[in-house]
């Protein structure tokens, strides 16, 4: 059994969640985030203040769950509270990108603009060669990250590409002359 569905999971002042059969609702002050899950095979319970997460049937598919679910919840309460954000390096000469309306344009090298339509609940700033991308929801603000990281990945002998902050890129030697 997963430890993080032992505990309950505490609702902050200004979060307000919600429960109607399968879909449950956390409203914050940076927005608000639902979710479906499946009610036969766990039992989510609100009151005074917190998220408990239990087993409905002890198999071994809802051992599998109760953490999973009390993951999903406790970042949606993180989403809406403070929001997610990840932040990527674009590395190399002549590499650049810039959001113009609701696309992020980037040149990578290619013969061709690479053009990326930002999609709805997500914001995208570009300055210089740091593109950050935030977000209320999780999945989908770390799907578009690595969606831009996708276009162009880092290579190992020269490091240019995209890459996550924090991203240690392991280098390869070069060719060696005689």
């Amino acid at each position: 059994m997963s430890r993080l569905s032992k505990q309950p999971i505490a609702i902050p002042a200004g979060v307000e969640a919600t429960k109607n059969e399968t879909l449950v609702s956390v409203k914050g002050p940076k927005g608000e985030l639902s979710r479906s899950f499946k009610d036969d095979v766990i039992k989510l319970t609100i009151e005074n203040g917190t998220i408990a997460v239990e087993k409905h049937v002890d198999t071994v598919f809802s051992r599998a769950l109760v953490g999973t679910y009390a993951s999903h919840i406790k970042n949606m309460i993180h989403g809406v509270t403070e929001g997610f954000e990840k932040k990527l390096i674009v590395e190399g000469v002549g590499f650049r990108s810039e959001v113009k309306g609701n696309n992020l344009e980037m040149a990578l090298g290619f013969s061709h603009p690479v053009i990326m339509e930002i999609p709805e609940g997500i914001s995208v700033t570009a300055e210089k060669n740091v593109i950050t991308v935030s977000g209320i929801d999780k999945e989908r603000t770390m799907q578009f990250a690595a969606q831009i990281r996708a276009k162009k990945k880092p290579e190992p002998y020269k490091g240019k590409g995209i890459r996550y902050e924090g991203e240690i890129i392991r280098r390869k030697q070069g060719k060696k002359s005689a």
